[in-house]
């Protein structure tokens, strides 16, 4: 008779541990992949001299390509400012694919005045990761573009 209960009870052990095992397994084998981490990026915008500037600048990401072809003001935004010498603009966002990244300046300033000759640079998580100089108008981007 012991012979048979060390049976049983080994028997109901393995059942208890299939089982529970059984449970365990699909949790976490159908468990949501982690979020992709998001990245916090900065464009800054500074002149060596007083300026007028138009600027095109991603706040927001878009799924896709197709998405921002179809709708790219629902992504970008647009702003004019006055820009004192040396004194820089900044815009924080955070895009959990950096790569599409992106600041165009465009110089409003007439003639008669100096070439105002803005930087421009974006940051990806504190890291400069492009920069542009030019006398007039320039992009920063990183690679979507």
């Amino acid at each position: 008779m012991r012979h048979a209960t060390n049976k049983i009870g080994a028997s109901l052990g393995v059942a208890a541990l299939v089982c529970a095992a059984g449970l365990a397994g699909p949790a976490t084998s159908h468990a949501d992949p982690a979020p992709a981490p998001a990245h916090q990026v900065r464009y800054t915008l500074v002149s060596q001299g007083d300026a007028d500037f138009d600027l095109y600048y991603l706040v927001n990401q878009p799924p896709n390509k197709e998405a921002y072809n179809a709708d790219s003001y629902a992504y970008l935004k647009k702003e004019s400012i006055t820009l004192a010498g040396g004194v820089p603009w900044t815009f924080d966002t955070t895009l959990a694919d950096p790569q599409w990244a992106i600041l165009t300046v465009s110089s409003t300033t007439h003639g008669m005045r100096a070439a105002p000759n803005p930087h421009c640079d974006i940051t990806v998580d504190g890291q400069i990761a492009t920069q542009q100089d030019a006398p007039y108008n320039l992009q920063c981007q990183l690679g979507q573009w």
